[in-house]
């Protein structure tokens, strides 16, 4: 129902920003019915939250370990979604996945139907 197309991972050292984009296709976002979210996983760890944001895009929540650091944005018109990431640090590294739910924001990923491929994303010391 949903594809969605991560991109703008990359190496960077630590303290360098990143922005990530994910576009999605087959389903119009312009009524901002889906809540999009970024998730992460590192080698040998779960999945984990990172950030979300609503359809309308007034409501974000994020994972304390990268509020203050991580923006998630949206622009509906375009179909994609952002994350804005400033002060990257190593534990940082990982692969970084776009999911989409139809409804409200929620953090937990088995509330999330789609998912892309992921881009991976690396902060060297």
């Amino acid at each position: 129902q949903v594809q969605l197309v991560e991109s703008g991972g990359g190496l960077v050292q630590a303290g360098g920003s990143l922005r990530l984009s994910c576009t999605a296709s087959g389903r119009t976002f312009n009524n901002g019915a889906y809540t999009m979210g970024w998730f992460r996983q590192a080698p040998g760890k779960a999945r984990e939250f990172v950030a979300a944001i609503s359809g309308g895009g007034g409501s974000t929540t994020y994972a304390d370990s990268v509020r203050d650091r991580f923006t998630i944005s949206r622009d509906n018109a375009k179909n994609t979604v952002y994350l804005q990431m400033n002060g990257l640090k190593p534990e940082d590294t990982a692969v970084y996945y776009c999911a989409a739910r139809w409804g409200n924001l929620v953090t937990m990923e088995r509330y999330f139907g789609s998912w892309g491929q992921g881009t991976q994303v690396t902060v060297s010391s």
